[in-house]
């Protein structure tokens, strides 16, 4: 049959949103918050995380009273476990007793990673699209999470199956959040820290080594913390800007993000994202040092780090075939290679597509030595 007519249709949309520090975030006097949007008259739909809200809700509502703003603030409960459809749907319920313009009321979401992908695709499906801006409350949102345009919630026993590129309006960065910040969730956003360290930034690498303790132990609020949450945005800002939308599926910054996903999707109640991330972290430098891609020297570094750091890895969680069957489910993710990012260096990767079983296991296997021998001296890389 011969062809009657054709269109294409051809349309770039420009992506740009501001990534802003700050300080102060919710002193009246700091208009920050409301400076992306209507304030005469103006509206706010914000959701912010229960536990954040215990510390800052008054704040937060003083906030808004103070500058005539008629806010309707919802709590989230937060954490891997709310990352659902039935949290999404809730939301979307709550927005729309709620009406709010679809150009300049953002919404606004105060919270962790979980919070701001839940929240970011509420806005980016609600009316086909709204504006939010994210204030990222965790460490982990604050280097990782709230920096880039993902958006998603888990589905099916999978993480992130449902999702959307929704670029923010705005992300607003007042590190003295993390001030309320327990230990366990420090930690679980230094491993993502430590993700770029070692694939891709020696001199951030060499920084923890120096400060990274004493960062962890003082929640950031220092000169050197704040030079390595810095340079922790930018080094993920170099790899996600030219790729936002993933044309590009050998990606640097999924170090860490292959066999994690078996692990934290089974472990919902027992594993954070970063913890997840760590356990992949150690088994994928074991794979490099076994394949002499990493000289024992840069492996010992790593591991040494990690102990500096006082991140324990949760080997008791590791799961030859929840690991590989995550590694077959990336593969699919990544168009049918498996894409997976290996340190060839401290701050260096190469990707590789021929990872086995075998290999995995043995990895695993070295792993659990290192971490359970108590009496011997550390298992060598």
């Amino acid at each position: 049959m011969s062809t009657l007519a054709r269109w294409q249709v051809s349309h770039q949309r420009s992506i740009s949103y501001d990534i802003i520090a700050t300080s102060a975030l919710l002193d009246p006097a700091n208009s920050s918050l409301l400076a992306a949007g209507r304030v005469d008259g103006g509206r706010r739909f914000v959701v912010v995380d229960e536990q954040v809200a215990g510390y800052h809700g008054a704040a937060l509502e003083s906030y808004f009273a103070q500058h005539g703003i008629d806010a309707r603030i919802v709590h989230f409960s937060g954490g891997e476990a709310a990352k659902t459809v039935d949290a999404y749907l809730q939301l979307v319920r709550e927005l729309d007793d709620f009406p709010i313009h679809r150009r300049d009321e953002p919404i606004i979401a105060i919270g962790g990673g979980v919070l701001t992908d839940v929240v970011g695709f509420v806005a980016g499906s609600y009316r086909r699209g709204v504006p939010h801006i994210k204030v990222p409350t965790t460490l982990m949102g604050y280097v990782d999470a709230a920096v880039g345009i993902k958006t998603g919630i888990n589905f099916n026993g999978r993480k992130n199956r449902l999702g959307s590129f929704e670029p923010p309006l705005q992300v607003l960065l007042d590190r003295s959040f993390l001030t309320t910040l327990p230990l366990r969730h420090m930690l679980n956003g230094m491993c993502e820290i430590l993700k770029l360290a070692v694939i891709k930034d020696a001199a951030l690498f060499a920084q923890l080594e120096h400060h990274g303790a004493a960062s962890i132990a003082n929640a950031f609020q220092d000169g050197d913390g704040g030079v390595m949450l810095d340079r922790s945005i930018s080094g993920m800002l170099e790899e996600l800007q030219p790729n936002l939308f993933e044309d590009v599926l050998a990606r640097s910054v999924d170090f860490g993000h292959t066999f994690s996903y078996g692990l934290e999707a089974h472990y919902t109640e027992h594993l954070l994202h970063g913890e997840a991330v760590l356990l992949d972290i150690a088994v994928s430098v074991l794979i490099a040092r076994q394949r002499g891609l990493l000289d024992a020297a840069a492996c010992e570094r790593v591991f040494t780090l990690i102990g500096t750091l006082g991140i324990v890895p949760l080997v008791e969680l590791l799961d030859i075939d929840l690991m590989w069957n995550a590694l077959l489910d990336r593969v699919e993710h990544r168009n049918g290679s498996q894409h997976v990012p290996l340190p060839d260096g401290i701050g260096r990767c190469v990707f590789v597509n021929d990872i086995t079983a075998a290999e995995l296991s043995s990895a695993i296997t070295l792993l659990r030595d290192r971490t359970t021998r108590k009496n011997e001296p550390v298992l060598e890389c």
